[in-house]
């Protein structure tokens, strides 16, 4: 599968400071893709580039294939994107702005503005005006606007900022909806932690404007990390353990021993276990979140 966006060294020099760092990922179609980084690591910036808003240094940002900076007008065609805030007329209905956004576009039909109206969910308050929206219909106008052209990518900065849990849910749920469905790629930037990892295939974590790691949320419950298992005896399975696997921590609770474990041994040592018979009632994996991975990969800075 070719990607949606590719960025290939992306550098960018302010004066004589480097704020992006030789920066390479590829977002690839039907995935919701994460970025993530302290405060000032250079989210924002990066997405400035993508969608041509700030020129690059050096490097090349590929949209469809098509580099942004050498043929821009041809590439944008195929991103929406809403960059902080959704701007919009507040004195003009909901519809009337999309009906406004759709004459800078060619193609864009009466039944096209329908479609997306109806995929974000505004039917039923499309035609009141701008300025009786709430936050979250703001956003969700937002999306319908930046979806009028039917894109191939997405990019959200901060798109549920300001939202509240039932907001939040309700973009959550609509972006996860538009890649299985309509098959884009979508990449988001976003400070709430749990939220992305619920909201995302995979995720990049980027510091001082360098890249840390890209990897998919679903690997995160496969890396070394603290496993409960229920048994009995307790004192004789934690026996067990000191004995096989020395260099893992371990820790006594009511139900059993959590151990410090690399996701591959666990099958090892509950054959260990049971081949001393020791009772093993449950295994459960104490899976690492996003927000621990974000924090140990980036010593605890404070995310925006």
């Amino acid at each position: 599968m070719n990607p949606l966006l590719q960025l290939k060294n992306v550098r960018k020099d302010i004066g004589s400071k480097t704020i992006i760092h030789d920066l390479s990922l590829e977002v690839f179609a039907g995935e919701v893709f994460g970025f993530l980084g302290p405060n000032g690591a250079g989210k924002t910036t990066t997405i400035r580039m993508i969608v041509g808003l700030m020129d690059i240094t050096s490097g090349e940002v590929l949209i469809n294939g098509i580099d942004v900076a050498k043929n821009f007008e041809k590439a944008i065609r195929y991103v929406g994107a809403i960059v902080e805030n959704p701007e919009m007329y507040k004195f003009l209905t909901g519809y009337q702005n999309l009906l406004h956004y759709a004459r800078m576009t060619s193609g864009v039909t009466k039944d096209r503005i329908d479609e997306v109206i109806k995929l974000v969910g505004l039917e039923h308050r499309i035609h009141d005006k701008v300025k009786t929206y709430s936050l979250g219909m703001r956003q969700r106008l937002g999306l319908a606007q930046a979806l009028l052209h039917r894109p191939s990518l997405l990019i959200l900065d901060e798109p549920t900022n300001g939202l509240d849990p039932a907001g939040i849910r309700e973009i959550r749920d609509y972006l996860r909806k538009l890649a299985r469905e309509e098959g884009l790629g979508i990449v988001v930037s976003s400070h709430l932690l749990s939220e992305m990892e619920m909201m995302c295939d995979r995720f990049a974590i980027i510091q001082h404007g360098k890249l840390v790691t890209i990897e998919a949320v679903q690997e995160l419950s496969k890396q070394a990390q603290k496993v409960l298992w229920i048994v009995d005896p307790i004192e004789k399975a934690a026996q067990v353990v000191q004995e096989r696997f020395p260099h893992y921590h371990i820790q006594q609770n009511g139900q059993g021993i959590e151990v410090d474990i690399d996701y591959h041994d666990i099958p090892k040592l509950n054959a260990a276990l049971v081949a001393e018979h020791v009772q093993v009632y449950g295994i459960q994996v104490l899976a690492k979140s996003l927000e621990e991975r974000f924090l140990e990969m980036t010593g605890g800075n404070e995310i925006v």
